[in-house]
């Protein structure tokens, strides 16, 4: 996961007193550092929405063997890459969006095994929501390379009114309907959702208000909540849980 905030400083400061992460250079520059939790990498923040003139979100990327063949393969099945792709230092990125307008990335090079979602520090899980979980699950397996049934790989597998996305039997990802491109409400438009791990869903809410950001989904009334899904200053969504 990487977020493309507008200022890199306040991003860190917030997000630190939220999660309780902290902070290393990621050998991108100045603009851009990687999120560690108890010392392991969790995400990537880069000052980067005001020059890439895209907004502030939390964004997925996939690994893939060839960005020019996936960025073709994006392409031709309707959808946009808006950035790239660009060239890193270990690497090579683009910013796309499907077609029905959620933003993701895909990535060529080195991959860190420590980084995937559903294991370790790493985000807890992904969820997109989408106008349709079908077109949707078509569009991404095209793309991407997932299927029913790989051995070793990603498994994207139809279950009741959503499909999941399992890398060996880890939960990565959910794809669920009913998305409106045309509603005002962001938390129903379509896009890529990330949810982090933390222990005590109460006090990242208050952190998260204390430090100018907004809570969207209230926790429940119990005790223990166990998840609430927050906008931090600059816009970006994210849901924080204790599950």
């Amino acid at each position: 996961m990487t977020l493309l905030s507008r200022e890199l400083p306040a991003a860190q400061a917030f997000y630190g007193d939220v999660l309780g992460w902290t902070y290393r250079p990621a050998g991108l520059g100045d603009d851009f550092c990687v999120a560690l939790s108890d010392g392991m990498p969790v995400a990537g923040i880069g000052a980067l929405a005001a020059s890439l003139q895209v907004a502030v979100s939390w964004t997925p990327y996939f690994a893939v063997a060839d960005v020019d063949k996936a960025a073709a393969r994006i392409r031709e099945r309707g959808a946009t890459v808006a950035v790239g792709p660009l060239a890193f230092h270990s690497g090579r990125a683009a910013l796309a969006t499907d077609p029905d307008g959620a933003a993701f990335g895909i990535w060529e090079g080195a991959v860190r095994s420590d980084w995937t979602v559903g294991r370790g520090s790493a985000p807890a899980w992904l969820e997109l929501r989408t106008r349709d979980t079908d077109d949707a699950a078509r569009f991404y397996s095209q793309v991407l390379g997932w299927a029913p049934e790989t051995e070793g790989g990603f498994t994207l597998v139809r279950e009741h009114d959503h499909a999941v996305l399992r890398q060996d039997e880890h939960v990565v990802a959910k794809i669920r309907g009913g998305g409106v491109q045309a509603t005002s409400d962001p938390r129903i438009r379509p896009r890529w959702h990330v949810y982090f791990r933390v222990p005590e869903v109460s006090g990242s809410v208050a952190a998260a208000l204390n430090g100018g950001g907004a809570l969207l989904s209230p926790p429940d009334a119990s005790p223990a909540p166990v998840e609430a899904t927050l906008r931090d200053p600059d816009g970006a969504l994210f849901t924080v849980t204790s599950r």
